[in-house]
């Protein structure tokens, strides 16, 4: 077997595969990690400069704003008004007030700047927002003693007790403290504290990234934290190099250590020479390579998957079986969705059949054409036969309103009321016309609504002074149209059961537009429906079929009647609402969506 020339190609392939791979892989392990600690200590050195050059703009920006103050004729006065024992304490009041609102000025023209306070030796302070406040708390503070006696000028963040009181100023601030009136800090008595926000230097700082966990810390001359890096403590072999760092005469660079386990660490600086800060980052070798360690091992279980695919691909998908498959499969994603055109497409061409793919491929085919047939077939019954359901239920309506009428016109007749007769056969006459319209099966709302009105009249002369019946309309009706014939029956059926128990019939119609919605409204005075028999019309009416509507001879055909066809032309956009109670009549409410009057075909008539 091995002599076959496909076994002899799957051994020289998985040879020279296997022996390329790992001499490739060794051999850019080596340089990468090699070329990935040049560029890591360059980038870190590179953007190190870049917050040294930040660190200088904002340090410049505070001592142009304390030169701004120290030298200003404003500060001058006030630190003379403020140390005259003669100076009255209105006189005094009003030199804090200038003051602070030049504080607030100067503030406001530096965006770097978070607040800047003057503090006064007899235990007082003003800040912006016109803060005067006498606290000597203060005059106990560290950074106020260290300033007096060793003229520390800088203070590590810390939470700043003007600004929580003036601003509720949580957030840790760094200060720079600078004398008024004398440059010695020991004989100054007042003290300007310029406040700069923490985030400030610690936001670009953390853009600085060394390896996943390492850190830059910025330190102040003494070699403290300048900034809020608590875990900066932990490295005991950082902290022992960073004195013979500050001794040193390199301005920057990267020093390899070996820590207490053996493992190496990579230490990176720069001196910031302005203020004499320190920016120190501090990473594991393991940490700056582990992204590597990763890819290596990555590409190793990779490529033994790969190489075991391919050997497997290359003996028993070879022969053209995977791309017919590929697309067979596709082809039935699109069936799945429905999508029968872009199933045929996706198909491999016919061809002869050679294979077993090709044979499936085939029947999937043909298939795909049968049931597309199929379907198209149905939908075009489905259709038909919906459009034949909502003829019969409106043909249904006609018959059973002019029995009714007839009945009318003979009772009529007989009692020689001649009037009331050519009165109801030209309201008859004008209603059948409108009936007889059958391919209109949406229609504009003010036509029903003249229907009603013809079969109101119709109505009147029936019962006389008996029936009480009005028409109220509410919104813009205009160019909005309905299903036909949904009216009449309500009223017919308020009607019968209005007189059923009593001499007189009060018959109320509504037609509200709002919100988008049509709302026709029947309210009666009959004798009304518990509240189950409401709930058995409105299930029965809902689960109601066809041929039960067309063969029921139960006197809520009118009812059923109406729902039916509402249901079948808007089906869940319809709703129905029944109001009624044993005693107090029965209202309906068809609520129907507000369309308007447009030149199209109804999807009804749609084949």
């Amino acid at each position: 077997m091995f002599y076959s020339l496909k076994s002899r190609l799957i051994a020289i392939f998985f040879l020279l595969f296997v022996l390329s791979f790992l001499t490739m892989s060794i051999y850019l392990f080596n340089q990468s990690r090699a070329i990935i600690r040049s560029y890591i200590e360059s980038s870190a050195l590179e953007k190190m400069d870049e917050y040294g050059s930040y660190i200088d703009m904002v340090q410049t920006q505070i001592y142009d704003l304390a030169s701004i103050v120290f030298n200003s004729d404003i500060s001058k006065n006030w630190d003379a008004a403020a140390s005259d024992p003669a100076a009255s304490g209105g006189e005094k009041n009003l030199a804090h007030y200038h003051m602070s609102q030049f504080l607030t000025r100067t503030t406001n023209s530096y965006s770097s700047v978070s607040s800047v306070t003057v503090y006064r030796q007899e235990g007082m302070w003003l800040s912006s927002g016109n803060m005067v406040v006498t606290d000597p708390s203060f005059l106990e503070e560290k950074w106020y003693h260290d300033f007096k006696k060793q003229d520390l000028r800088w203070i590590a963040a810390h939470t700043d007790a003007a600004e929580l009181r003036n601003n509720n100023n949580k957030h840790p601030v760094i200060s720079m403290l600078m004398p008024i009136g004398s440059f010695e800090p020991s004989l100054t008595k007042s003290v300007m504290k310029i406040n700069v926000s923490a985030d400030y230097f610690l936001e670009p700082l953390g853009r600085i990234h060394l390896g996943e966990s390492g850190t830059i810390y910025l330190l102040d001359q003494n070699g403290n934290p300048m900034l809020s890096q608590t875990e900066y403590d932990a490295h005991s072999d950082m902290l022992r190099q960073v004195g013979q760092i500050r001794s040193g005469w390199r301005k920057q660079g990267v020093v390899s250590l070996t820590n207490e386990q053996g493992g190496k660490e990579i230490l990176v600086y720069k001196k910031l020479p302005q203020t004499n800060w320190l920016l120190v980052g501090f990473v594991s070798e393991n940490d700056l390579y582990s992204k590597l360690f990763q890819l290596r091992q990555t590409i190793l279980i990779v490529a033994a998957l790969l190489l075991l695919l391919s050997l497997i691909l290359s003996t028993w998908l070879s022969h053209g079986i995977t791309k017919p498959l590929s697309r067979l499969v596709l082809a039935m994603r699109h069936v799945q969705r429905g999508d029968f055109v872009h199933a045929e497409s996706r198909l491999a061409p016919v061809r002869s059949l050679r294979n077993e793919v090709g044979f499936a491929t085939e029947t999937f085919r043909n298939m795909v054409i049968q049931l597309r047939q199929h379907i198209k077939t149905e939908f075009e019954l489905k259709l038909l036969r919906q459009q034949a359901e909502y003829k019969a239920l409106l043909m249904q309506i006609n018959p059973h309103f002019l029995f009714n009428t007839l009945e009318l016109m003979s009772s009529l007749a007989m009692q020689k009321r001649t009037d009331d007769t050519v009165q109801v056969i030209e309201s008859l006459g004008k209603m059948m016309r409108f009936s007889l319209r059958m391919s209109d099966d949406l229609i504009r709302l003010e036509e029903e609504l003249l229907y009603v009105r013809h079969y109101m009249s119709i109505l009147t002369i029936r019962f006389g002074d008996r029936l009480h019946i009005s028409l109220e309309k509410e919104g813009d009706l205009e160019r909005l149209t309905v299903a036909k014939f949904i009216i009449q029956p309500l009223i017919e059926n308020a009607v019968k059961y209005g007189f059923l128990h009593q001499p007189e019939a009060k018959v109320r119609i509504r037609v509200r537009h709002a919100e988008g919605r049509v709302h026709l409204i029947v309210a009666d005075n009959g004798p009304g429906m518990a509240p189950e028999r409401v709930k058995q019309v409105l299930d029965s009416s809902a689960a109601a079929q066809l041929d039960h509507i067309l063969t029921s001879r139960d006197s809520q055909i009118g009812l059923g009647n109406v729902l039916s066809r509402c249901r079948l032309y808007y089906e869940s956009l319809f709703e129905v609402r029944i109001d009624s109670a044993i005693g107090e009549g029965t209202t309906i409410e068809l609520i129907l969506p507000a369309q308007e009057e447009r030149h199209y075909v109804p999807s009804i008539d749609r084949g």
